[in-house]
């Protein structure tokens, strides 16, 4: 999951275009999925459970267009996240984001997944 807050703001970045890639062997990046936070500044499910295996993952926020929207000019084209996932085992990433026009936060919690019985 993805959380991205307006810290100009004070409020979730709603609408905001999110892509996720993997990178290859060769060190290029796959396109794995578009989505668009939600009127809570969430995405759930960027990756489908069965394709988020061990490698490098790039998280591209569509800052520009973002800002642009509410008419403020901001320094970022997008802002990318890059981390490695899954190299411990199959893990639960939470990653926050906190923007602003010059400016970016990121931080992750990363949990054992919770196993639900039905």
């Amino acid at each position: 999951m993805i959380k991205v807050l307006d810290a100009v703001r004070g409020i979730p970045a709603a609408k905001l275009s999110i892509k996720v890639y993997k990178q290859k062997e060769d060190k290029s990046w796959e396109l794995l999925s578009t989505r668009v936070t939600a009127e809570d500044g969430e995405v759930h499910d960027l990756v489908k459970e069965e394709d988020f295996v061990e490698g490098v993952y790039k998280l591209e926020l569509g800052t520009k267009r973002f800002w642009s929207k509410v008419g403020i000019s901001p320094f970022h084209e997008y802002v990318d996240v890059v981390f490695p996932a899954n190299d411990a085992g199959h893990r639960h990433y939470t990653i926050a984001v906190l923007l602003t026009p010059y400016s970016f936060s990121t931080t992750a919690l990363v949990s054992e997944p919770i196993e639900t019985h039905t």
